[in-house]
């Protein structure tokens, strides 16, 4: 497989999913500016969308959109249990928190990392990502992961979206819950062996 991906955005999610299950793959790093991948060529003709993450299968297709890509990789790797049976409730509930980290978490940040969104737009995005990152919290400071015991590509999400808060001045000190939650997965050895790969980290 190949993950099409750019350091420390959201594509970082995947990636540190490929590594917790296991699962043999190439990194293929895109400029999201130029829209060109490290060998020159048009992002655009890979994925029309030009957007991180894409992972290309072993026979060739495309699968787009970061929590269907880390459904697809958790379960070819059933045995890591990065994600509950198809068919269960436990399941439904993940994808409850991956639509959640998505639509209102990731999205909310946003407007925060666009140099041309107005004061009033990045305001209205801090007071409701706020009012996300509290439910999150809410449900931290009960379980140590979002579906209670049980670590699963929802917290790998959830944890790169809050690597985000300290580049747009974003204080996570009213929620300790999140603080420890982020901790708790960036210790963990396939979470630190994709910083470093993506130069987030020193080696």
């Amino acid at each position: 497989m190949k993950l099409y991906y750019s350091p420390g955005a959201c594509s970082l999610s995947p990636h540190i999913a490929l590594r917790e299950a296991g699962l043999a793959f190439d990194l293929v790093k895109v400029d999201l500016k130029t829209k060109k991948i490290d060998a020159g060529d048009d992002y655009f003709a890979v994925n029309p969308s030009g957007y991180v993450p894409c992972l290309q299968l072993d026979d060739g297709r495309m699968l787009t959109e970061g929590p269907a890509i880390v459904q697809y990789i958790a379960d070819q790797a059933a045995g890591k249990k990065l994600a509950p049976p198809n068919g269960t409730f436990e399941r439904y509930q993940l994808q409850q928190w991956l639509n959640f980290i998505s639509t209102e978490i990731h999205k909310s940040f946003s407007p925060l990392f666009n140099p041309d969104a107005s004061a009033d737009s990045k305001a209205t995005a801090r007071k409701t990502l706020d009012a996300r990152l509290a439910t999150a919290a809410a449900q931290l400071s009960k379980t140590p992961y979002l579906l209670g015991e049980s670590y699963s590509v929802a917290d790998i999400y959830l944890f790169v979206t809050l690597g985000w808060a300290g580049y747009v001045g974003v204080d996570l000190a009213p929620w300790p819950a999140l603080q420890h939650f982020s901790a708790r997965v960036a210790s963990r050895d396939a979470v630190q062996a994709t910083l470093r790969a993506e130069g987030l980290i020193q080696a």
